[in-house]
């Protein structure tokens, strides 16, 4: 297998019901996750594009949380219908999806 070109990482942690700041499980993470491993196959991407799920990536409340790398984009409050615009603009055309970016304000630069 090749080094892919991409590797999405998609938060799908999930706390206990009741947690102030929630997670990304909880808001559709495994939809989320589910959409870009559908679109990864069905579009012949399976080379260039490896997803991962993950434990918590740390903006719970600002999820489901989306980073791609190498470009180390953070995406926040990623629905599925969302990510054919990720795959779309960002994948294949290298353009980044700005209205889903994380502010810099949220790392407090």
């Amino acid at each position: 297998m090749a080094k892919p070109k991409y590797h999405v990482l998609v938060c799908t942690n999930t706390r206990p019901p009741g947690t102030p700041k929630g997670s990304c499980g909880e808001r559709g993470a495994g939809e989320v996750a589910g959409r870009f491993f559908e679109l990864v196959q069905t579009q012949g991407l399976f080379m260039e594009v490896i997803v991962s799920g993950t434990t918590c990536l740390g903006p719970c409340t600002m999820g489901p949380t989306v980073v791609v790398y190498p470009d180390a984009v953070w995406y926040g409050g990623v629905k599925p219908s969302d990510v054919d615009e990720i795959i779309e603009s960002h994948i294949k055309n290298g353009k980044p999806v700005e209205r889903l970016k994380f502010p810099d304000e949220i790392w407090g630069a």
